[in-house]
């Protein structure tokens, strides 16, 4: 088993990684290019999410990007690639595009991406798979693959459970660039507001507050219930987990300190 790495002491090319208080820092570094991926930045991310995953100081990420733009989407070059390999390269090349919005779905801890700019392609992918999401006033959001007789095929699960299948079938098929108060509307965002940091501040604060354990259970219950059926194993499911917690040392913490009116040790 390969020992992940720690992403503040990596140097990569295309990404700035750093945790302070807990919070851990994702930034995209490729301005010049408007962050678009490829698959040396696809790997630097994913091995980014493993170290960060991995590391109990880190509580929760935030994923940003430098420049005017979040992410153009795929880089150029990259498709020039892709489009002289075979099936069985294509095929090895978006799973791991597939891998890494896996990840950063199911990331064991709460993610927040803020947005400025453009957000195309893969970009919206990014965003729809992060717990939190906000943008600032000029962000503009396209999933331009059909122009380019391709489809948002990996990034799919993420932006339909967003923004919902009637509404991805708009905008996948039309390929329309949609703006920030569109992208609120359907849920791909949670707020706007130009000054993304200041934005994000209060939702930092009101995690950290939190209980990491509880946060993780969340994650994970969310996730089991993604498919929206309520039978004998979801109440079953459900039950286990208020039972499993209850006893927990977390949970004994939370519930011992909320009656001794005290802050939790986690704080």
């Amino acid at each position: 088993m390969t020992t992940p790495i720690d992403p503040c002491k990596t140097r990569f090319n295309y990404l700035i990684c750093s945790l302070n208080q807990g919070v851990a820092e994702m930034v995209l570094n490729r301005a010049d290019k408007h962050n678009a991926f490829d698959e040396v930045m696809i790997s630097e991310m994913i091995a980014a999410l493993d170290g960060f995953a991995s590391n109990d100081d880190c509580q929760l990420l935030v994923i940003k990007a430098e420049g005017k733009n979040f992410s153009a989407g795929a880089d150029l070059n990259w498709m020039r690639k892709q489009a002289n390999m075979d099936f069985a390269q294509n095929l090895t090349d978006a799973n791991e595009l597939a891998s890494l919005m896996h990840k950063l779905d199911k990331f064991p801890k709460p993610t927040i991406a803020l947005v400025q700019g453009a957000a195309f392609g893969g970009a919206l992918g990014l965003i729809c798979a992060s717990d939190i999401a906000l943008a600032n006033q000029r962000a503009s959001f396209c999933l331009s693959e059909v122009k380019l007789g391709l489809i948002p095929a990996v990034i799919s699960p993420y932006v339909v459970r967003a923004m919902g299948q009637r509404a991805a079938r708009r905008y996948m098929l039309t390929a329309e660039r949609f703006d920030a108060e569109t992208a609120l509307k359907l849920n791909v965002i949670h707020e706007i507001d130009d000054d993304l940091d200041s934005a994000a501040a209060p939702i930092i604060a009101a995690l950290r507050s939190n209980s990491p354990q509880g946060m993780a259970w969340v994650k994970k219950l969310l996730s089991r219930l993604e498919d929206g059926v309520i039978d004998d194993s979801t109440l079953a499911y459900t039950s286990e987990r208020i039972a499993s917690i209850r006893v927990s040392d977390e949970g004994q913490e939370g519930l011992n300190a909320f009656f001794d009116k005290r802050s939790p040790k986690w704080k």
